[in-house]
């Protein structure tokens, strides 16, 4: 089975459990490595991860946003499904006012917010890179805070 079968096949399997008629959903997973998508989705099915954040420059030109009520199917390094996440909240927020909080609902490392910093502007520095765009500490966030609904 491929990757696209198997995703389509999570998401029948998900609609008929849960008796919903929801067609639209998105599929990705986290990160810019395949590492970095298996420990990430791994901190989702725990429980620990409940938040995550995007460069909100960087979406392109008719890319859908994130937005609340919304479902994603979160996907390991090797593109298999592991859950589906519902949007709760999805707001805007410059980089340097991404608050503690929301930083220790991403789940990852200690959750403090100096983590969170670090580790999100070193990720962004080489995501703003690749567009050819510069990264600053008042880049407009988009940060998204979801309940895992099905594993």
């Amino acid at each position: 089975m491929n990757n696209q079968t198997e995703i389509e096949n999570y998401w029948k399997q998900f609609v008929k459990e849960k008796g919903i008629s929801a067609t639209n959903y998105s599929a990705w997973s986290f990160g810019d490595s395949k590492q970095m998508a298996d420990e990430l989705a791994e901190l989702v099915v725990k429980g620990d991860k409940t938040a995550t954040t995007s460069a909100y420059d960087l979406y392109e030109i008719g890319e859908k946003i994130p937005e609340v009520g919304e479902y994603n199917m979160i996907l390991d390094g090797n593109h298999h499904p592991v859950c589906i996440t519902q949007t709760k909240v999805a707001e805007i927020v410059p980089f340097n006012f991404v608050s503690a909080e929301h930083a220790y609902h991403e789940g990852e490392g200690d959750r403090t917010l100096s983590y969170w910093r670090k580790v999100h502007e070193d990720f962004f520095k080489r995501e703003y890179a690749d567009a050819n765009k510069t990264f600053s500490e008042d880049i407009p966030c988009l940060c998204e805070v979801f309940k895992v609904v099905y594993k």
